[in-house]
């Protein structure tokens, strides 16, 4: 037991200090690895790459076909419409895809966003490779208006046999505060 004083107000203001320390230090050292482990473990928040995928020659495997399903969510609070021009695509490993998601920003200002990518099931993270993504940086739009965003990719032919759908999800945040100063028009 931790005795600093003879006073009791400050044996609880030591050990309500110590305690705040502690539990910092276990949210931010020992939580975020441990949130890692347990995503990969249990198959969630499957993470992609954050920057584009550089394409080697493998050749197409046509003898498999693996089903891409698109989902789109907005964050709290964001009021774009957004979503997938296709919310599903049937692919063979190897081959390069395209499709596109549509946004539009209904307000009268002008917005940024940005969309945090996801792939279930999460060990298909590691064999889903985009080549270009709007995911890859922020997106301003104007107010009252819209654009298509591209979205290129390729699935890996080592992908694991037993893996038939990979699900990609993107959920879209505004961070229009978090630039700070002019927003870009598109």
């Amino acid at each position: 037991m931790l005795r600093v004083s003879s006073n009791p107000v400050v044996d609880t203001v030591v050990k309500l200090a110590s305690t705040a320390v502690i539990m910092f230090a276990f949210v931010f050292v020992v939580m975020v690895p441990l949130y890692n482990v347990l995503c990969d473990a249990l198959g969630i928040n499957g993470k992609t790459s954050g920057e584009a995928y550089t394409s080697v020659q493998a050749g197409v495997d046509e003898s498999r076909t693996v089903t891409i399903q698109f989902v789109a969510t907005n964050n709290e609070g964001m009021p774009w419409d957004f979503g997938p021009s296709v919310t599903m695509m049937k692919v063979h490993p190897g081959a390069s895809n395209d499709t596109v998601f549509h946004a539009r920003n209904p307000l009268p200002r002008a917005m940024v966003a940005q969309a945090i990518p996801s792939v279930s099931p999460s060990r298909a993270a590691a064999y889903f490779h985009k080549t270009e993504c709007f995911c890859f940086n922020q997106q301003p739009l104007d107010g009252d208006s819209s654009a298509e965003m591209p979205l290129q990719f390729i699935i890996d032919r080592d992908l694991p046999s037993d893996i038939h759908t990979i699900t990609l999800s993107y959920t879209i945040f505004d961070v229009t505060d978090m630039v700070g100063g002019s927003i870009a028009a598109r």
